[in-house]
């Protein structure tokens, strides 16, 4: 998430938007920006519903055995139709800006 804000410019020229959905609550999701520096879109989603849709859920693995969404990148066109994923299972493993970049330039 630090390397999206890092290269945020260089992305949003290349007309992505970058957006965070998690399980976290809107406060939670408020502080954390706030207190990163991050300016991007971050979305609460507490009942999993898009979670769920993007088939990211990771049941029980959150604090207490709640439910969270699994690391994941998406580019999705404008047509709502996504174009490249990026998944994994482990927290601290993500897409690189690098990456994204490379994958958005080729969507254009």
């Amino acid at each position: 998430m630090r390397g999206i804000q890092e290269n945020l410019n260089q992305i949003q020229q290349l007309g992505v938007r970058p957006v965070a959905i998690s399980v976290d609550s809107p406060q939670e999701s408020r502080e954390l920006c706030k207190k990163a520096a991050y300016t991007y879109t971050f979305l609460s989603d507490p009942n999993t519903d898009a979670i769920r849709k993007y088939d990211v859920l990771h049941r029980g693995a959150g604090v207490n055995g709640h439910d969270i969404a699994r690391p994941a990148e998406f580019l999705v066109d404008a047509s709502g139709i996504v174009r490249w994923v990026n998944l994994t299972g482990d927290i601290r493993v993500r897409a690189r800006p690098e990456q994204i970049l490379e994958q958005a330039k080729l969507l254009n």
